[in-house]
Formats: structure tokens, sequence, C-alpha cells
């Protein structure tokens, strides 16, 4: 039997800025700085949903849930996963796997990982064995390195059901 699988990818880049929460993996994480964004948001959420919705070929994140609607003004990054995820069974995929990675200087996420694993594998309705999250630093280097901004990236394969 050949199984229909699909790949998504997709980087999401948001601002370090004083005065905001810093939220990742829907786990809010103590700091000085949090991101700047029309929702929460969470770069690795916003990473991994759109990488789903790519994978699905039905555009990206923006095009679902634009930064200039109201409706998603400080939404939480986990109701933009939980609505893609909706929309995935409704295709009729769900998740082989998802590898991403987050690149921040600073706070150290060793520590927060395992619960941003289960929140996504709670969401997308996984084992958590198909999610992985990572980090790095920016070794100082560019705006990462600077404490200026976070990048986050994502691979997701889905299989047909």
């Amino acid at each position: 039997m050949v199984m229909n699988m699909r790949i998504g990818q997709s980087t999401d880049i948001h601002r370090l800025v004083k005065g905001r929460d810093l939220i990742l993996g829907g786990v809010k994480i103590p700091y000085e700085l949090g991101l700047l964004g029309h929702s929460d948001a969470d770069v690795l959420l916003h990473a991994i949903t759109e990488a789903i919705i790519g994978a699905m070929a039905l555009s990206d994140l923006g095009r679902h849930f634009p930064d200039n609607d109201d409706k998603y003004k400080d939404i939480s990054s986990m109701i933009l996963l939980e609505k893609t995820a909706r929309m995935m069974r409704e295709n009729g995929y769900r998740i082989g796997n998802i590898d991403s990675l987050v690149i921040i200087q600073e706070p150290k996420l060793k520590d927060y990982i395992p619960e941003m694993v289960t929140n996504i594998a709670r969401v997308l309705q996984c084992d958590e064995s198909r999610v992985n999250v990572k980090a790095t630093t920016g070794e100082h280097l560019g705006f990462v390195g600077n404490k200026e901004g976070v990048v986050s990236q994502a691979v997701v394969l889905l299989e047909e059901v």
C-alpha cells in the first residue's frame, strides 16, 4: 500500500522587546524580554502551524490568520495551531512527524522543551514521539546573538489518513 505523504517547512522571526511575554510552544518562559507580534508571537508555533498549512498546499499563516484582523489580536498561537489541526484532519491528514528548531540567544530552553512537546502533541492529537523541538543560540552573532529577535524553523511530514 502506498501512503500519500506531504512535507511542509517554514521559518518565523519575531523581534524581542520589553513589555511582552516570551511564549514558545505554548509555554510562558520567565525572561525580561518577550516577542513582538499581532498575536502572542509564539515563533515556534507559527513555524509549525505554517509548515502544516504548507504541506497541504493551502498557502501560508498570514492568509488564514491575517495580522491586520482584530480577531487575532493577542490570540494564543495554541488556538491558531488548534484551528490548523482541525483543517488538517478535515483534509484527511495526520502528523507523521515534526522537527523544529528555535534559535534564541537566551534564555536556555532545555527545561521548557518537554512541556512544549506535550502541548504541541496534545493539540495535534499525535504521540509525543512524533514531535521534536530543538534549541540553539546565535553564538552572539547577528540579531539573534544580540538578543534582538528569535527565529524558529519547522519541517512537518503529514500522512494521509
